[in-house]
């Protein structure tokens, strides 16, 4: 009993799904950000977690450009377009793929692991999110992703799911689709659904798991 409860400690150590917005000003000089306008995203792997820092193009230039990729906890650096939020008021409507995938990132249960990354795999199919980089932390891969719109960055844990929890699994998502999450029930796995780190990748549906093409600018730590 402790040893399964140890693994599951260390098992959450390990998943660290997060979401880091896009800065609305360079966090360099402190210049707003203008529509349109070109900027840099460095991300960091730090003590306290992922660290992302925004920079205007003069500061990049400046600051940054030489010696970035070699500085401490260095993850990735791409380019992207900062664009203003737009203001308007949407309808309710039934959840969706990326409003799920932000609510159970936010819940941060590593129960929801499989979850999360079978809804991040979707969205990167249907271009809603962009890989950027991929690594390793603690022997398992973890994936940054990209939503270009927003700017916002998710980092989401591969669980390395067998093929006889993969069913279980896109069962979950689904019903979590239709029904959405009940804060009441968030903490509850599928049953008996238990995510390990050993095991292949998952062939079939998640094709292997995400793609890490992108045509922006991506450096490698």
């Amino acid at each position: 009993m402790l040893a399964k409860t140890r693994h599951a400690f260390d098992y959450a150590r390990m998943i660290d799904w997060n979401i880091q917005s896009r800065a609305h000003a360079c966090q360099a000089c402190g210049s707003s950000f203008l529509d349109k306008q070109p900027y840099h995203t460095l991300l960091f792997d730090q003590k306290t977690g992922y660290e992302r820092l925004d920079a205007c193009e003069p500061c990049w230039a400046a600051q940054y450009s030489q010696g970035a990729t070699s500085r401490k906890g260095f993850i990735s650096h791409w380019q992207g377009v900062f664009e203003l939020p737009a203001v308007r008021s949407e309808p309710i409507r039934k959840e969706n793929a990326e409003s799920l995938l932000r609510k159970l990132v936010e819940v941060n249960d590593p129960k929801h692991g499989p979850a999360c990354f079978i809804l991040a795999v979707m969205l990167e199919r249907k271009r809603v999110l962009k890989v950027k980089d991929q690594m390793q932390r603690a022997g398992q891969r973890v994936f940054i992703y990209e939503q270009p719109k927003t700017g916002d960055v998710f980092t989401i844990t591969d669980p390395n799911l067998r093929l006889d929890q993969l069913d279980e699994v896109q069962r979950d998502v689904a019903q979590l689709l239709e029904h959405g999450l009940n804060p009441a029930e968030a903490t509850h796995s599928p049953a008996g659904l238990a995510v390990g780190n050993s095991g292949p990748q998952t062939p079939g549906a998640i094709e292997g798991g995400p793609s890490t093409e992108s045509s922006e600018q991506t450096a490698v730590c």
